[in-house]
């Protein structure tokens, strides 16, 4: 079992680093998990867009409900479209055998994307589709080039097309660094889309580690009883040692 551990956690990090050595330049991202409205303003955007494909099966309604600060009734009424209750697993209705027959790969759970890419890795993907009338969905992805996931956000982004300039005679991704959204094709301005990008990345930051914030709250605590402990214990053991010699 110990040997098997090792070898997960060494293939996960071994796969980050090779994403992290093939993937363009990121745009950095500081999650804020004290920002309630932003991660239920995440919560919304990937019930609607994300979680028809992709489950985020380690987690539960009512952990998310709980700690977002979402009263049970008004999360039910307005983020879950089954039949499932509060308490269950969040699973997905589409089989996995068809998702793979439509797809080429079964979308992966994403409970813990971006403690295995990171924030940066996440928001900057969901950023760099284009379109590319090559591939089946008709889009492509600097970040994440050739992949077989469609623009689930583009209503709300628009087009976004390789800026070649300079580089006429080849507009593959490979040449063409920059990208050129196209004005008015989308729900969003650019800078609309980029915040509802980051409530969904810091939704799944959270997603990844729920107890985080519980965690670090207490590690403060934890480490302020040691320093006033090692000043008691300091001051005791001064006393005990004051008349040997």
């Amino acid at each position: 079992m110990k040997n098997r551990l090792i070898v997960v956690v060494f293939l996960s990090l071994f796969s980050a680093l090779s994403w992290a050595s093939s993937s363009a330049v990121l745009d950095h991202m500081e999650p804020n998990l004290a920002d309630k409205a932003s991660l239920q303003k995440g919560a919304k955007t990937y019930i609607n867009y994300c979680f028809g494909c992709h489950s985020t099966k380690y987690a539960r309604y009512e952990r998310i409900a709980d700690d977002l600060g979402i009263p049970h009734d008004q999360f039910m009424d307005n983020l879950v479209f089954s039949d499932a209750k509060i308490g269950e697993l969040m699973h997905i209705a589409m089989p996995e055998k068809s998702a793979k027959a439509w797809f080429g790969a079964t979308p992966p759970d994403l409970t813990l994307v971006t403690r295995l890419r990171g924030v940066d890795w996440m928001y900057s993907y969901l950023r760099a589709f284009y379109q590319d009338a090559s591939r089946p969905w008709g889009v492509n992805n600097k970040i994440f080039p050739d992949v077989g996931m469609p623009h689930v956000l583009y209503e709300l982004q628009g087009t976004q097309i390789l800026d070649c300039t300079g580089n006429h005679n080849d507009s593959s991704h490979e040449t063409c660094a920059d990208l050129k959204l196209v004005e008015g094709s989308g729900a969003l301005s650019a800078e609309q889309y980029d915040e509802v990008v980051y409530d969904l990345v810091n939704f799944l930051h959270y997603m990844g580690d729920p107890s985080r914030e519980q965690r670090e709250a207490l590690g403060i605590k934890v480490l302020i009883f040691i320093f006033i402990f090692f000043i008691a214990a300091w001051f005791l053991n001064r006393e005990f040692w004051r008349d040997i010699h």
